[in-house]
């Protein structure tokens, strides 16, 4: 497998990430081509920062202040692969629940609304898609420490929406030592948009194609630039993780108790819980309790079962490898019999294309049951929805 690594470093911004890219054989042309056609074509030289020589993007535009559905739209017009398009997309679709989550409602962007950000963001994607890699991971984010000037006043570093934009993903951040933003909320969105895995996920590798992107302060103790590689890992397409196995054998309790138990278990952390029947010792049925949990959960989850459930002792097989497949979630538009609903659908990833998608049964349910329809009917028509969805956003597989 091919991954790219980011190493920020020195915190991040939608030029030095392009750059990063570009210095790692991005398509020049296909990048030009792009954030031309969204502002004009952008300066491209090569710079040393302290000591270290680097691609400097410049783009070519003024200040302008958009609504997120006119800064779609402006990526619209972008000459540039539809997949890329898709990305920038959602890039600025998290940039935007990141400021509605800090301001509240907003009419409009105001740095990253403007051109030089949305041909940042339409050429970092086509940078990225260009190079065809199976995935992306990015080591400790340096995000800079002090205050911030902004549209809204004067805020701590990082700034608010970069926080939000982090929040909830797999990258890890660090404040740092230099005074000043090094993570601006558009290169937190693009990382967060391309990350497919932790470092540690990706086991040893061989470094192929190092590159550097450059900001465009100098400064003179650490090297102002992002770095990013390009490494052969012989690692799995999905990912790797570590799981505890907890396991007791029960005969003397009823299937309601081990269904309480069960409940209890997951609201308590459980990643899966299950009850197998089975013969125990002098032909006694029983059931065989199965827990999958984190290995730091494993301690309070044992002390639970045994208080549930009676039993006098509980089998942990630590550290237990498994493939697990990134998940999200996402709600679609679904039209069933005249009727429109939005509807939760669960999204299972490989490669940064959907392989598998399930709507959430529940919310099924309780929809067929107001229209008094069979629910597997409402569960095709969400999962048609959800494909077409997929489809449109250049996230599905070819087939499915």
């Amino acid at each position: 497998m091919r991954i790219l690594i980011f190493d920020p470093f020195h915190g991040a911004a939608g030029d030095m990430i392009i750059g990063a890219l570009l210095d790692c054989g991005a398509d020049r042309d296909l990048v030009i081509r792009a954030m031309k056609s969204v502002v004009g074509t952008p300066r491209i030289s090569t710079v040393t920062r302290c000591g270290i020589r680097g691609i400097a993007v410049k783009t070519r535009a003024t200040k302008t202040h958009r609504t997120l559905q006119e800064v779609l739209a402006r990526c619209e017009q972008a000459d540039a692969p539809p997949e890329a398009l898709a990305m920038a997309r959602r890039v600025f679709t998290r940039i935007g629940a990141a400021e509605e989550t800090v301001h509240g409602e907003q009419t409009h962007f105001h740095e990253v609304g403007a051109d030089d950000a949305v041909a940042d963001v339409v050429g970092a994607c086509t940078a990225l898609e260009s190079l065809g890699v199976d995935g992306v991971a990015v080591l400790p984010v340096t995000l800079g420490r002090g205050t911030v000037r902004g549209a809204h006043g004067t805020y701590p570093v990082p700034a608010p929406a970069t926080v939000h934009i982090f929040a909830g993903t797999k990258i890890s951040t660090k404040a740092g030592e230099e005074e000043g933003e090094l993570c601006t909320p558009t290169g937190a969105a693009l990382l967060a948009e391309f990350v497919t895995a932790r470092e540690p996920e990706i086991g040893s590798y061989k470094i192929l194609t190092v590159g550097y992107g450059t900001g465009s302060r100098n400064s003179p103790g650490t090297p102002n630039v992002l770095r990013a590689m390009i490494v052969e890992t012989f690692a799995q397409a999905i990912p790797l993780d570590s799981v505890d196995v907890l396991e007791t054998n029960v005969d003397d309790v009823s299937g309601e108790v081990i269904a309480h138990a069960i409940t209890l278990l997951m609201d308590a952390g459980a990643r899966d819980a299950s009850a197998v029947p089975c013969i125990m010792k002098k032909g006694r049925p029983g059931y065989l309790v199965h827990v999958i949990c984190a290995p730091e959960t494993s301690a309070g989850l044992s002390e639970l079962m045994a208080r549930e459930l009676g039993t006098l002792g509980i089998r942990c097989i630590p550290a237990v490898h498994r493939f697990v497949a990134d998940r999200t979630t996402m709600e679609v538009e679904v039209i069933f019999d005249g009727h429109h609903r939005k509807m939760p659908v669960k999204c299972g990833w490989i490669r940064r294309r959907i392989y598998t998608l399930k709507p959430e049964f529940e919310p099924a349910r309780a929809w067929a049951s107001e229209m008094d329809v069979p629910v597997r009917d409402v569960l095709q028509a969400v999962t048609e929805a959800g494909w077409q969805v997929a489809r449109n956003r250049g996230g599905a597989r070819d087939e499915k």
